[in-house]
């Protein structure tokens, strides 16, 4: 059954662009692909030409805006998400990471029962598709991609593939680590036919899963089994994601072991999703670009773990493609509007930290900060970018949007924490759809103090997901 919605739909297709569609109407297809996209005005004939079709309003006051995506997250880790965040990087996967991720492999009911909570928490926090680590088990990790193709979440599945185990001291262990290269490759192998045959029987439209190669970081793999995963790569056009230069200790521990930096490991590598890169200078976003490597940007778990802010101005005007992401539990929160919010604020703090270190003569071409409307694409259009999907509203696209309420025309008051006084004085209140000038005011606040209050339905491919 065709869908047609009409409201006022808000997106950000270009970088600093934020578009504003008052009262259109989008068609969508038995396919969840968007086939008509015009004015409410100029929509009459569809609506007339299809009277089966499922009609929803949007009522003035609330908008439609792409779902996030989220560009790195760790799906085990959902499990002790908010806790254990006191130590270093190499120190906390010990003492942490690991641990949880064994009692996840060993514990298949658990890991259903994670998993499942997380995607329904990613679809109440807006988030339609993300780029998930998983763990070694292969059995686990399809029970990952069971919950998230049940359950609507778009989603690109890592298995971990290492073949080294780390402890904070240093040392080289055999507790949590694949037992051989040959062994990992097999398992990767094997783990990418059984995750395509999750949705094998489905239709094309409604596979949402599916599976990528993920090499935990340099430290835990060796050359043998990053060069056999980038072979498998090639051969089936799979996607490779993983850390790069995310931590002083971490980036230090490479030179020691490898004699070189974390990017001369990756470079032979081409399509990736790198999360964090904090340690990257210019030249080597100069490389990366070249590559087509994109960049996970992590700003919460970058405060704790990184010792250092990830130069997103320079890899934006460089061409780097950039997307958010959660990095759970690195980061502590699963809500990518908060991942919005702490790049904004690091960001002006670099910008801000440079001002105060330049001399008087020292000329300034380009603001080191980034805007909210410029975080708002990387959490949209950017992150699906880097992942070959759309993040925007046009003709041809999957239809991946969220519902934001931000007023009640009816009883005149703001949704949730959100409070508009001019409104509510007003005694004729909001009787026209969101438009460029009443837009951007009240998306800001919604920006800087919604919460899951202001969400109402979230569809992934057309399918409404989550409803209200």
């Amino acid at each position: 059954m065709m869908l047609l919605i009409r409201g006022t739909y808000i997106h950000t297709p270009r970088l600093g662009t934020l578009e504003v569609l008052s009262d259109h109407i989008i068609a969508v297809n038995d396919h969840g692909i968007i086939t008509h996209l015009a004015p409410a005005d100029d929509s009459t004939s569809i609506i007339e030409n299809n009277p089966d079709a499922k009609f929803i309003h949007v009522p003035n006051g609330n908008f439609v805006l792409p779902t996030f995506c989220d560009l790195h997250l760790h799906a085990p880790q959902f499990l002790y998400q908010g806790t254990g965040l006191d130590l270093p990087l190499m120190q906390w996967l010990d003492a942490y990471t690991l641990k949880a991720e064994a009692r996840m492999d060993a514990d298949p009911v658990l890991a259903r029962r994670v998993y499942s909570r997380l995607a329904t928490r990613l679809l109440e926090n807006g988030t339609g598709t993300s780029l998930l680590f998983g763990t070694i088990k292969e059995e686990t990790n399809l029970i990952l991609a069971e919950c998230m193709q049940s359950t609507g979440c778009r989603a690109f599945i890592g298995k971990l593939s290492m073949d080294i185990d780390i402890t904070a001291s240093g040392s080289i262990t055999k507790t949590y680590v694949e037992p051989s290269v040959s062994a990992s490759l097999d398992a990767a192998n094997s783990f990418i036919k059984r995750c395509r045959g999750i949705v094998s029987h489905l239709p094309e439209s409604q596979r949402l899963v599916e599976p990528v190669l993920t090499p935990r970081f340099v430290p835990t793999c060796t050359d043998e089994l990053l060069k056999g995963l980038g072979d498998i790569s090639q051969a089936q056009g799979i996607k490779i994601q993983s850390h790069l230069a995310e931590a002083k200790d971490q980036v230090e521990w490479v030179r020691a072991l490898r004699k070189m930096e974390d990017i001369d490991v990756f470079d032979k590598a081409s399509q990736t999703v790198q999360a964090h890169c904090t340690f990257l200078s210019v030249p080597d976003l100069n490389r990366i670009t070249t590559k087509g490597t994109a960049v996970a940007h992590c700003p919460l778990s970058n405060a704790y773990f990184s010792a250092k802010p990830f130069p997103l101005r320079e890899a934006l005007d460089l061409g780097v493609k950039v997307g958010l992401g959660t990095d759970v539990a690195g980061g502590y929160s699963l809500d990518i509007m908060n991942s919005m919010r702490q790049a904004v604020a690091v960001s002006r703090m670099r910008e801000g930290d440079r001002n105060m270190k330049r001399g008087d003569d020292e000329i300034i071409t380009r603001n080191l900060s980034v805007d909210w409307k410029e975080s708002l694409y990387l959490a949209t259009r950017g992150g699906s970018l880097a992942l070959g999907l759309e993040g925007m509203f046009r003709v041809g696209a999957p239809f991946d949007a969220q519902e934001i309420r931000l007023y009640d025309p009816v009883s005149g008051s703001g949704i949730g924490p959100l409070d508009y006084f001019d409104l509510e004085t007003d005694s004729i209140g909001l009787t026209e759809p969101l438009n460029s000038a009443s837009a951007p005011l009240m998306i800001e606040k919604w920006w800087c103090i919604g919460d899951v209050r202001n969400r109402g339905a979230v569809w992934v491919r057309g399918n409404q997901v989550r409803t209200v």
